[in-house]
């Protein structure tokens, strides 16, 4: 029943999660250790749930739909979310004006600060796609309409139990790794797009290369990501490799919190670490290019305009 074999490590992965998430609620204290590794495995849920709403893990849709419910409530968002934030809209526009998590909404800058707030500004600009699909499907397909509006319910009624029968644990276990999960996510997004130049046909993104990826699905190959959005995660590194050499080495970073160590906190004393906007660089040359030939337009003869 599995498009791809290597999702048996998806499966792993969210059996796991589950079995930490009923074990830490069997237990009479929180433990750090496996509330850590819970915490990185709603990280994990995050891509999951980006993955799965590419290409579905299973073949069978009513499966597919059980794994949509069993995604929602460990990523603390329902999972259709994805297709008009992400598929309709962000793979279509690719951090160009009009896509609703592009990273120079309120700023040119990429800092801590900006890194911090971006999930938040993200995530409420992206309510709107999410509203306009449901009233679409309201009108169009209301099966699938209400396969979504059942999500929600889902998530709330699994987060109101757990407050209910014990709202301590229900915090720590339930509500806080859900947030993380999908801050964590919108952080990726930030990272892969800022300072990138979104008209360029290959330096639209940035790509981790190193470690990270053997435990998060190959979420690091980002360009590759865009260029075939239907490809497995499985053969995303493979895909990359054959792709690397035309994307800008700058965007090519061998490590997620090598890149996060220099930009964001050596990068707020010493200039020379933070990154430079690609998206700046090309405007300023279009500019520039336009005022060469508006001077060449207005000179006698069409030649450029010389001082006296």
């Amino acid at each position: 029943m599995l498009r791809n074999q290597a999702d048996r490590r998806t499966l792993a992965y969210m059996a796991v999660t589950t079995a930490l998430f009923l074990y830490q609620w069997s237990l009479p204290a929180m433990n750090i250790g496996v509330l850590a590794l819970y915490m990185f495995l709603s990280v994990a849920v995050a891509i999951i749930a980006h993955n799965h709403n590419h290409l579905p893990i299973f073949r069978n849709a009513a499966a597919n739909h059980v794994v949509d419910y069993w995604l929602t409530v460990f990523y603390g968002f329902p999972a259709f979310g994805w297709i008009p934030t992400h598929n309709k809209n962000h793979h279509v526009l690719n951090n160009r004006a009009g896509d609703y998590t592009m990273t120079y909404r309120l700023t040119e800058n990429n800092h801590l600060a900006m890194l911090l707030a971006y999930p938040s500004v993200s995530a409420y600009h992206q309510q709107k796609p999410i509203r306009d699909y449901l009233a679409q499907l309201k009108t169009s397909d209301r099966a699938k309409y209400w396969a979504c509006v059942f999500q929600y319910v889902f998530l709330a009624a699994w987060i109101v139990t757990a407050l209910v029968i014990d709202w301590k644990k229900a915090l720590l276990y339930v509500v806080l790794p859900q947030q993380f999960s999908t801050f964590a996510v919108l952080v990726f997004n930030f990272v892969q797009h800022v300072h990138t130049d979104e008209e360029s046909p290959v330096n639209h993104s940035r790509n981790f290369t190193g470690f990270l990826n053997l435990l998060l699905f190959n979420n690091g190959f980002h360009t590759v990501h865009h260029e075939k959005s239907g490809l497995h995660w499985s053969r995303a590194r493979e895909a990359h490799e054959a792709f690397a050499h035309r994307i800008d080495p700058a965007l090519n970073e061998p490590s997620f919190w090598g890149y996060i160590f220099r930009n964001y906190f050596l990068g707020a004393v010493i200039p020379r670490f933070r990154t430079t906007s690609m998206r700046l660089a090309r405007i300023a040359r279009n500019q520039g290019h336009l005022q060469v030939s508006a001077r060449v337009a207005a000179s006698p003869e069409g030649l450029p305009a010389v001082a006296n």
